[in-house]
């Protein structure tokens, strides 16, 4: 749970069976409910993400991650990651990742330009991937995989680019998404809960 002022956790709400059966929604909006409470939010998670690049995830993960733009934190860029149709791109720029959800199979698409606009870390592209819930961690683990795999020209030059950490608002500890992911990289995650209806203890 949240160390800070408000207790993040009481502004979740929880919606059992949807989008259909055998799923528990967790509903992250109410965070925006309030600009207080979207203040904790951004103010936790500029101090979580040290890379000056994240990759963000359609759609939720727009909505808390481009704000860390405007602080004085470390990041300076952001890559859009969108379902199939939603970005447009030049010839050879955009990327597909085969992911697999608990609705089914999916694919989502980021541009190679867009992680070339960004800042370079000791040679590097040093990217943050941030996203609002970290069930099995699957969606995260290969867009990651994709990111790694990687190799950007800015000004001429070949560059890696390298996933140095995960960052989520939620964390469903009893899905066990982080340790598949920190095989990757590092996880952090605000508020943490088990069986996606109670607090965790931890």
């Amino acid at each position: 749970m949240s160390n800070s002022g408000i207790n993040l956790v009481e502004k979740l709400k929880f919606y059992k069976g949807f989008p259909k059966e055998g799923i528990n929604f967790i509903d992250i909006m109410p965070l925006m409910s309030s600009k207080e409470v979207f203040s904790q939010v951004i103010s936790e998670l500029d101090a979580a993400v040290h890379c000056p690049t994240l990759a963000l995830p359609e759609a939720r993960g727009f909505l808390f991650g481009a704000p860390l733009l405007l602080t004085d934190g470390a990041v300076t860029n952001i890559i859009p990651v969108r379902k199939s149709g939603k970005l447009p791109y030049a010839g050879g720029d955009l990327t597909g990742v085969e992911i697999m959800k608990e609705y089914g199979a999916d694919k989502i698409f980021y541009r190679d330009s867009d992680i070339a606009a960004g800042r370079l870390t000791d040679g590097v592209f040093e990217i943050a991937i941030l996203d609002d819930i970290l069930a099995t961690g699957g969606t995260a683990e290969a867009l990651a995989l994709s990111l790694n795999g990687k190799t950007i020209v800015k000004d001429g030059i070949p560059r890696k680019v390298v996933v140095k950490q995960f960052v989520f608002l939620v964390e469903i500890d009893d899905l066990h998404g982080a340790s598949r992911l920190e095989k990757i990289a590092p996880v952090t995650s605000l508020i943490h809960l088990n069986d996606c209806i109670r607090p965790s203890l931890a």
